[in-house]
């Protein structure tokens, strides 16, 4: 592939080393996943027993939300390694890190202590998280937050298979991002897809589904409910009474990502963290805020936003008490009104 950028022309120049994908991630962290993420090197800074038996490349904390904080483990691939071999065993492990309540324990020791060891890390999180203690932030999103994140060359075919496949662990658990090189003398240019602030969006096979009309679904609000908190439960239970009181013809369709609520179109999406709800419903983000005081209403950026619905305006609702849900049941009734 070769991309024009101002009359010049960048050739892709392909890693054959992993660890040279893996140190770009390290130099470029900032601009591949925002000036609010703070990526560890991991291999640099923690022996490989940390993860019963195997090390993660890097440990990425999203802090674009300090208050809903994502925790990723992040492993860089190439697609030239053997699937079955090397990746799928590789991320098997990690998936039985974040079932051992003392692995996670111990890694969250070791993390903060490299970031109370290094000024810039701590700086890097001072800037976002402010006067919130430090090793209780960590502690609380490594907790609340599991997320694998790979980062391949290439498309890998049996990635997607093996999330279809094993939908309640690859499928919930893990994301992907293809990443590529593009120089031209001494200029570098990278590709980056899907860009990280839509890394938690539906796939493309599912933005053709987004309204919902006779798509055949596999999923079910078990699959979406399993392994989150009761309090998760509660929340998710209480609207869905709700929105059935307000109007009795709206559905709940449960897909991938997401279980949607249709009242003649999609009109907004419930996605379930391990102890949150995040609501994107399909009002001006200004009125949400209105209705919405106990929550946090967090804004999307104009390309999200046209993804959830065209021409449309959306914002995010994240909800974690059950005790806090009057005003979410406010802007429901707006969007879930008969004339709506």
């Amino acid at each position: 592939m070769i991309l024009y950028h101002r009359d010049k022309s960048f050739a892709e120049q392909a890693f054959t080393l992993e660890s040279d994908l893996e140190r770009e991630l390290v130099t470029h962290a900032h601009l591949l996943f925002g000036e609010s993420s703070v990526y560890i090197d991991a291999k640099r800074k923690i022996e490989s027993k940390a993860l019963g038996g195997t090390i993660s490349d890097g440990f990425l904390f999203d802090l674009s939300d300090p208050d809903n904080a994502e925790f990723y483990l992040v492993e860089a691939e190439l697609a030239t390694h053997d699937f079955y071999r090397h990746i799928f065993p590789q991320i098997t492990k990690f998936f039985a890190f974040f079932k051992n309540s003392s692995s996670q324990a111990n890694l969250i020791e070791k993390i903060y202590s490299i970031v109370n060891a290094d000024a810039c890390l701590r700086s890097e999180f001072a800037l976002h998280i402010e006067s919130r203690e430090l090793f209780k932030f960590i502690k609380d999103t490594v907790e609340n937050s599991q997320n694998i994140l790979i980062v391949i060359d290439e498309e890998k075919k049996e990635l997607p298979e093996i999330m279809d496949t094993y939908s309640d662990t690859w499928g919930k658990l893990v994301k992907l991002m293809t990443f590529k090189r593009f120089v031209h003398g001494g200029e570098v240019i990278f590709g980056l897809h899907p860009e990280f602030e839509r890394i938690d969006i539906p796939t493309a096979v599912e933005e053709n589904n987004l309204e919902g009309q006779d798509a055949a679904t596999e999923y079910s609000e078990e699959y979406h409910l399993e392994g989150v908190s009761d309090v998760v439960k509660t929340i998710y239970k209480a609207l869905k009474t709700e929105s059935l009181k307000i109007n009795g013809n709206v559905r709940f369709n449960p897909r991938k990502s997401y279980i949607s609520i249709i009242h003649r179109r999609n009109v907004a999406y419930f996605e379930f963290r391990k102890k949150k709800v995040h609501l994107t419903i399909q009002l001006p983000e200004e009125h949400v805020r209105e209705l919405v005081r106990e929550n946090t209403v967090k804004h999307l950026s104009e390309r999200t936003q046209q993804f959830w619905g065209s021409g449309r305006h959306w914002c995010k609702i994240i909800i974690a008490s059950p005790e806090a849900l009057v005003g979410v049941v406010e802007a429901l009734k707006v969007v879930l009104s008969e004339k709506g």
